[in-house]
């Protein structure tokens, strides 16, 4: 529209012009070489134009036949280009659809026609893919890494091949490549950080984790405590050779996590060592108002290793006033009770447990204070076989398995953060998952499978956990003096619950419980 008027506007100047020329008449004489040329200045003016024209139509012409070998060229690149770019398009659609066939036709055609884009050597690796032709597509990724703008893309693919190969090693080095080239890339920050966690590389962990925080490729509380998980780790693993670096990483931990009870536990353990004795308590009567755990119990107890029974008891009582309603508070009490043979003390706060929190433990330690106050046999006996057949205490579970103690990353998948305190579930009559005995260090993560084993609870013991058993699992001293009763009351109970679980007789396979040590 704007041209049109811009024409308009023109015609109507040359209009003018031509008529304010008519309005004024003259001569125009010129005279050259012995000749003499004289015409209105109207006809001088058309002539000038004209002339104009004509040059203007030959330049064009002459312009128009020097370009002709390039537009031709262009021509017949863009035609060429054009049949590329169709080729390319339906080896993509074809590959969607699940064409191999007419998929690799035309990702050889648009090479062929496509001799520097990036998108055919897409298709070269995708066709390769879907033929499950792991060698053409790694060397279709390949040749997308000289070229800049193809480099991340050839590492992604390199990096999926890798995983689908099990090659994880050449994985990680890919995620790192990809990492350093860009540190926001999102696959290359997670992959990199799994890898790092899963190998119990720390620190590295540490570093990575900060970049994607930086990157914003995890949520902030989500990054506090996985770093949190990180420092505790750190902390368990520095805490024989550098105690005090230990207990930065551990007071960190808690103060990005208050509910992470490992990293109060680690770093009360750590003050208690160095003789701070007050700040060691500090910090366990803080975590236990998060939430009462008896880990956190044992330690507050453990703070001065020489105390006597009767000193711990009221550290026990002193703790159990922060949370009073909390079942943790009164088996806490309790224990300790036991501990300094207050067995009357012990009945008082064991009494103050609701019946839905009457677990194996709290039937135990009524078996250790009958055992210990009166001696009665009978009791024991009664109490032992409720223990037996009552709901099971909560333990460390990782990936449906139950551990003795807590660790940063999961053995089974090696997951970090995967371990949660809960109540196990029983195992299925048809699971066919085993009793294992995983490693925790980074050389070993796996273990050997029984052939035919039948189904059992999910309990793992850990060959190196890095933090300490559960205060649930200590000695009992009715264990000397109730063991043959428990035996005799285990060996009577219906159903029998045997200790290794097995087929008897054509019998169906049974499910062990878990029992305190």
């Amino acid at each position: 529209m704007i041209r049109i008027l811009v024409y308009l506007a023109l015609i109507f100047a040359a209009a003018a012009g031509f008529a304010w020329l008519a309005d004024r008449p003259g001569e125009i004489s010129l005279v050259w070489q012995g000749y003499e040329i004289t015409t209105s200045l109207m006809v001088g003016a058309v002539a000038l134009a004209a002339l104009f024209v004509l040059l203007a139509i030959l330049l064009s012409v002459l312009m128009a036949v020097l370009r002709a070998p390039r537009l031709l060229d262009g021509w017949i690149t863009g035609r060429r280009r054009d049949r590329g770019y169709r080729a390319l398009s339906r080896g993509m659609i074809a590959i969607g659809v699940g064409d191999v066939k007419k998929a690799k036709r035309n990702a050889s055609e648009a090479a062929k026609l496509l001799d520097h884009e990036p998108l055919t050597l897409l298709l070269e690796a995708q066709t390769a893919q879907a033929t499950g032709d792991g060698a053409g597509a790694r060397a279709a990724f390949e040749a997308m890494l000289p070229k800049q703008e193809t480099k991340l893309l050839g590492l992604r693919g390199l990096y999926v091949e890798a995983e689908r190969a099990g090659e994880h090693e050449a994985a990680r080095h890919f995620a790192e490549e990809a990492a350093k080239a860009s540190p926001g890339l999102p696959w290359a920050g997670e992959a990199l950080f799994a890898y790092q966690s899963s190998a119990g590389e720390w620190q590295g962990a540490l570093q990575t984790l900060g970049s994607n925080l930086q990157a914003k490729l995890i949520d902030r509380a989500a990054a506090h405590r996985l770093r949190a998980v990180l420092l505790t780790a750190r902390g368990l693993e520095l805490e024989t050779g550098s105690p005090e670096e230990a207990l930065a990483a551990a007071l960190e931990a808690v103060r990005l996590a208050p509910t992470l009870v490992p990293a109060a536990t680690l770093a009360a353990r750590l003050a208690a060592r160095q003789g701070d004795v007050k700040r060691a308590m500090k910090i366990s009567e803080a975590a236990w108002k998060q939430g009462p755990h008896p880990e956190l119990a044992e330690t507050y107890l453990s703070v001065r290793p020489g105390d006597a029974a009767g000193d711990r008891l009221k550290r026990a009582q002193r703790l159990a006033d922060l949370a009073p309603l909390h079942p943790e508070s009164h088996f806490a009490v309790a224990r300790a009770a036991i501990d300094a043979r207050e067995y009357t003390e012990a009945r008082r706060a064991l009494s103050g447990i609701a019946e839905a929190a009457k677990t194996e433990r709290y039937w135990l330690l009524m078996a250790e204070i009958e055992d210990g106050a009166e001696g009665d046999r009978g009791r024991v006996r009664e109490y032992l076989g409720r223990a037996v057949r009552a709901p099971r205490d909560p333990v460390w579970m990782a990936d449906g398995y139950a551990f003795t103690a807590w660790a940063p990353r999961s053995p089974v998948s090696g997951k970090l953060d995967a371990f949660e305190w809960r109540t196990p579930s029983m195992a299925l009559a048809d699971d066919p998952r085993p009793l294992l005995n995983l490693d925790l260090s980074p050389a070993a993560d796996t273990a050997a499978t029984p052939a035919a084993e039948p189904a059992r609870p999910v309990a793992l013991e850990l060959a190196a956990a890095p933090a300490p058993a559960a205060p649930v699992s200590e000695p009992s001293p009715v264990a000397s003096n109730g063991a043959a009763a428990k035996a005799e009351v285990k060996a009577a109970a219906e159903p029998p619950i045997p200790d290794d679980p097995g087929v008897d007789d054509g019998a169906a396979p049974r499910i062990d419980r878990m029992r305190l040590q």
